[in-house]
C-alpha cells in the first residue's frame, strides 16, 4: 500500500476554480493561492446572507489511544460518500499546527484514500493563516513590554501580565523564559513564555468571530494582565485592536482546497482541543452551509472534549443546531479500551472489545443529552475480524444505535457509501432538537459540575477557595454568562490520562480558571495542560526531507 504522501502526490487535483463552481463560488469571489488553493473573499461571503441552511453533521469519536480513530479521516471519507451518492456535501476541518507535523502525531489532512490536498501546502504553510495568528499575538506582546518601558499610563502591575507569546513549533525550551534582560534600554525584566500558537486566544477568537467587525471586537476585549488593584487591562486600553485587525484581514478568509476525488472542502482555524474549543472557524461552517446541502465537520480529540466543546460552545456562541453526529471508533482502539496491549492489538480479541466497548456507549449515552442523533462509524482496519465487527454492531444496536462499517482509508468514498445513506436518512428525517448541556444564566461553577458529572460522570469537582473566589469575581465584573471549556486529558474521562473504559464516580480537581473575554469562555484546567508540547526523542522532522526530484519525503 502507498504511503498517505505518496497517494496525494499520485492525486489529479482540479483547478481551485472548478472546485469553486461545485459550489456555485464564481472564479472572481476566490482569491487564489496558486493553482489549488484560494480565501473565499468575505464580500463574497457577505452576499449569501438570505440563502437557507444545509445540514450540519459532527463527526466526533471515542477517547484518543496510541492505536488511532481517523476522525479526519472519516470526515473526508463521508463527505466524499455523500458527493458519490449524488447530494451537494461539503466538508470542514481544521488547519494542521506545524508543530505536531515535525513532532509525533504528523500532519491533519486525513488519511489513505481519504484526504484533502495538496497535503504537503495543507500540512506546512498553507495560505499564512498560523503566521498571521502567531504574528498578531506577538505584536500584542510586544506592544504590552512597550507600553510598561514608555511611562506604563495603564498602571499595568508586571508581576500580573499573564498574555505570552507563541510560535507554531513544538519547543519545550521555551515554556518559561525571562524577557529584557541586558540593561535599561532593553525594558524590565519579567518572567513569561511561550505557547504553541494554536493555543493562543487570538485562534479561538478567529474560529468563532462572525466578520471582521466582531473580530476587531473580540481582540479589543482580550485581557492581557492586570493593574496593582486587579482591575483588568484589555487589548484595547493599549490600543492594539485596530492594528491587530489589520493583521488578520485576510486570514479571516475561509481557505477551499479539494479531497482526493476533487470535493470541496474548507481547511480554516485550528484551536487547541483542550485550553479552546477544538473546531474550525464559525465563518467556514456557516460559510459551507450556505453553499451546500450537507455539511460534514469535526471536532477535537474525543466526544468528551470536542463534541461537547462544539456543542456547547460553537454551536451556542454561533446559532448552529447540528443534524446529526457520527462517533469514530477502531476495533484497535476499543480493544486497547479493553486492557490489550499496543503489540498484542492485532490479535482477534472479542472478550476485550467487549469490555472496552464500554468507552463507545458512554460516548453514545452522552451524545443524547443534546438532542442529536448518533451514529457509529467502524474506522475498518486490515486486521479486523468478523466476529470483532459484529459484536461492536451488536453492542450498538443494543444502545438503539447503528454501527456501520467503513473503508474509505483503503477504498475511498466506495467505502463510505453506505454511511452516507444511513446520516441522509437520519438528517432528513427531521429528528434532531438540539440544545446545550446547560443554559448561560447557571453560575460557572455549576457549569463546570453540569460538564464533570454529566459528561464525565465524575462524583466531585474540587477546588482551591482561590479559584472559587476568581469565578465570583468574574460573576460580578459580567462575566458568568459564559460558557465554560474544560481543559483535561484527552485519554480518559477522568483526569488521569491511564484510567480508560468508562470510570465513574472520580474527581475532577479544578487546577486554575482563565478568562478568555474576547473569545467569550471561561478555562476550567484540571490536571496538567501542556500549551507548549515538546518534541519526541526521535521528532517525525528527522526524517522530513526533498528527495533528489524536489519532492517533500517523510510527511504523514
Amino acid at each position: 500500500m502507498a504511503s498517505d504522501i505518496e497517494i496525494a502526490r499520485a492525486a489529479t487535483m482540479k483547478p481551485i476554480t472548478e472546485i469553486g463552481a461545485r459550489l456555485d463560488i464564481p472564479a472572481e469571489a476566490l482569491d487564489a493561492y496558486g493553482r489549488t488553493k484560494a480565501k473565499v473573499r468575505a464580500d463574497f461571503i457577505e452576499t449569501l446572507a438570505g440563502r437557507p441552511d444545509g445540514k450540519l453533521i459532527l463527526v466526533t469519536a471515542i477517547n484518543p489511544t496510541p492505536a488511532g480513530e481517523g476522525k479526519t479521516t472519516t470526515t473526508v471519507g463521508l463527505g466524499d460518500g455523500l458527493n458519490r451518492i449524488g447530494k451537494k456535501a461539503a466538508i470542514c476541518l481544521r488547519e494542521p499546527s506545524l508543530g505536531p507535523c515535525f513532532g509525533m502525531k504528523g500532519g491533519a489532512a486525513g488519511g489513505g484514500h481519504a484526504q484533502v490536498v495538496p497535503m504537503e501546502d495543507i500540512n506546512l504553510h498553507f495560505t499564512g493563516d498560523f503566521h498571521a495568528i502567531t504574528s498578531a499575538h506577538n505584536l500584542l506582546a510586544a506592544l504590552i513590554d512597550n507600553h510598561i518601558y514608555w511611562g506604563n499610563a495603564q498602571g499595568i502591575d508586571t508581576r500580573r501580565v499573564t498574555w505570552r507569546r507563541v510560535m507554531d513549533m513544538n519547543d519545550r525550551a521555551l515554556r518559561q523564559v525571562v524577557t529584557s534582560l541586558g540593561g535599561v534600554s532593553n525594558g524590565f525584566p519579567r518572567e513569561t513564555g511561550f505557547d504553541i500558537t494554536v493555543a493562543s486566544e487570538i485562534m479561538a477568537i478567529l474560529c468563532l468571530a462572525s466578520d471582521l467587525a466582531d473580530l476587531q471586537t473580540r481582540l479589543g476585549d482580550i485581557i492581557v494582565g492586570y493593574r496593582r488593584d486587579r482591575t483588568p487591562v484589555t487589548a484595547r486600553d493599549l490600543e492594539a485592536d485596530g492594528a491587530m485587525t489589520v493583521l488578520l484581514k485576510e486570514a479571516m478568509q475561509p481557505n477551499l482546497v479539494q479531497t482526493l476525488e476533487n470535493n470541496p472542502a474548507f481547511v480554516h482555524g485550528g484551536p487547541f482541543a483542550n485550553i479552546a474549543h477544538g473546531c474550525n472557524s464559525v465563518i467556514a461552517t456557516k460559510t459551507a452551509m450556505k453553499l451546500a446541502d450537507y455539511v460534514v465537520t469535526e471536532a477535537g480529540f474525543g466526544a468528551d472534549l470536542g463534541a461537547e466543546k462544539f456543542f456547547d460552545i460553537k454551536c451556542r456562541k454561533a446559532g448552529l443546531s447540528p443534524d446529526a453526529v457520527v462517533i469514530v471508533a477502531t476495533i484497535r482502539a476499543l480493544k486497547m479500551n479493553g486492557g490489550v496491549a499496543r503489540e498484542d492489538l492485532g490479535r482477534e480479541n472479542v472478550e476485550a472489545l467487549a469490555r472496552g466497548a464500554v468507552n463507545l456507549g458512554r460516548h453514545i449515552e452522552n451524545l443524547r443529552q443534546f438532542g442529536v442523533p448518533v451514529l457509529v462509524a467502524i474506522n475498518h482496519f486490515v486486521t479486523d475480524t468478523d466476529a470483532e465487527v459484529d459484536a461492536v454492531k451488536t453492542y450498538a444496536e443494543g444502545l438503539g444505535v447503528t454501527a456501520i462499517t467503513c473503508r474509505h482509508w483503503a477504498d475511498g468514498s466506495r467505502g463510505t457509501e453506505d454511511l452516507a445513506r444511513k446520516v441522509v436518512e437520519v438528517v432528513d428525517g427531521g429528528t434532531a432538537s438540539f440544545q446545550p448541556l446547560y443554559p448561560d444564566e447557571l453560575p460557572l461553577l455549576a457549569k463546570i459540575e453540569t460538564v464533570a458529572k454529566r459528561i464525565y460522570r465524575a462524583g466531585e469537582v474540587t477546588a482551591d477557595k482561590s479559584v472559587l473566589d476568581q469565578l465570583a469575581r468574574w460573576e460580578a465584573d459580567g462575566f458568568g454568562h459564559l460558557p465554560v471549556c474544560m481543559a483535561k486529558t484527552q485519554y480518559s474521562f477522568s483526569t488521569d490520562p491511564t484510567l480508560r473504559g468508562a470510570p465513574e464516580g472520580h474527581v475532577v480537581p479544578v487546577r486554575e480558571v482563565r478568562l478568555s473575554a474576547g473569545a467569550g469562555f471561561v478555562v476550567a484546567i484540571c490536571g496538567e495542560i501542556m500549551t507548549m508540547p515538546g518534541l519526541p526523542k526521535v521528532p517525525a522532522a528527522n526524517a522530513i526531507r526533498l528527495d533528489e526530484a524536489g519532492n517533500i519525503e517523510g510527511l504523514f
